[in-house]
């Protein structure tokens, strides 16, 4: 839940920084940031670890295998992030956060079907309750004229939400079953992130510069990268918890969809506020539920 709410604000701040702005220089910045907050813990753990030894801070560093399967999940997530960063700078936060929250269906699917994950009722009952919410609430988008079908944006929003989703069941393979400490793969995956946006800043943005939306200085872009890294820090932990199921985990962290919706509606005015919020209500049902459950 908490990295849910962190996660909320994290859209909301993306969507600010978008807005008429460029886009892998938004990421690279936000990348940027949350390097500059873990970067200090790395250093901590490898030069002075007695420092951090006992604590949920330390990151040790395991190398070879290891480090390269972290290296393949920060491919995942950059893939993920280029394709969502672009779909929400073209279409309403109120269309693009629902549809990312539609991610624990892909998650489910492969929880139950690689990870032989099991379910009870009470869980069965809120995911699917939140999944038909969610493509409830991306449907009502067609009244504003986003034709599904036909809007690359749309696609380019599904497509980082499939990634986004194998990237959550590697999550899963790398901490329950290879036993993989959380804090190695959230700091070193920060830092391949910035590694690897470096050279896509110089392919796809660099050569179009001149045409392309000139870059706007925002105090949300940082922003975007403090709230990711707190987000990523509460899910980690909860995903490394004895028993934590992924596919429980990843509808309840999806519910940023609250905070994101009160974002649309209050900061960007967007508009079916009213029967987006109907839908909502289910996605609150379905947690409750899914807590019930537990």
């Amino acid at each position: 839940i908490c990295s849910a709410i962190f996660l909320g604000f994290y859209d909301v701040f993306k969507k600010a920084s978008l807005r008429g702005n460029v886009v892998m220089l938004v990421m690279l910045i936000s990348s940027a940031t949350s390097l500059c907050i873990l970067l200090p813990f790395i250093l901590i753990s490898h030069f002075q670890p007695e420092l951090l030894q006992d604590s949920m801070f330390f990151i040790p560093f395991s190398g070879g295998k290891t480090q390269w399967l972290i290296f393949l999940k920060s491919i995942l997530v950059l893939a993920s992030w280029i394709f969502s960063f672009y779909a929400m700078k073209y279409l309403p936060i109120s269309i693009v956060s629902p549809i990312r929250s539609s991610a624990p269906l892909w998650t489910l699917l492969g929880a139950v079907l690689l990870l032989h994950e099991s379910l009870n009722g009470y869980q069965w009952t809120g995911i699917l309750l939140i999944i038909a919410c969610l493509f409830a609430y991306s449907v009502i988008g067609k009244k504003e004229g986003i034709r599904f079908t036909h809007d690359i944006w749309i696609l380019f929003i599904f497509v980082g939400t499939i990634l986004g989703s194998i990237s959550s069941l590697f999550d899963k393979y790398l901490i329950d079953t290879l036993k993989i400490s959380r804090m190695e793969i959230q700091a070193w995956f920060s830092v391949y992130q910035f590694l690897l946006m470096i050279p896509c800043v110089m392919l796809i943005w660099f050569p179009h510069r001149k045409t392309s939306d000139k870059f706007q200085w925002r105090w949300t872009i940082p922003m975007i990268g403090i709230f990711l890294v707190f987000a990523d820090f509460f899910y980690y932990y909860a995903l490394s918890m004895p028993g934590a199921l992924i596919a429980v985990i990843s509808p309840i962290r999806r519910s940023n969809v609250l905070i994101s919706f009160l974002g649309g509606a209050l900061i960007f005015k967007e508009k079916n506020i009213a029967v987006k919020g109907i839908a909502l209500i289910g996605v609150i049902l379905g947690v409750y539920i899914l807590y019930l459950g537990r």
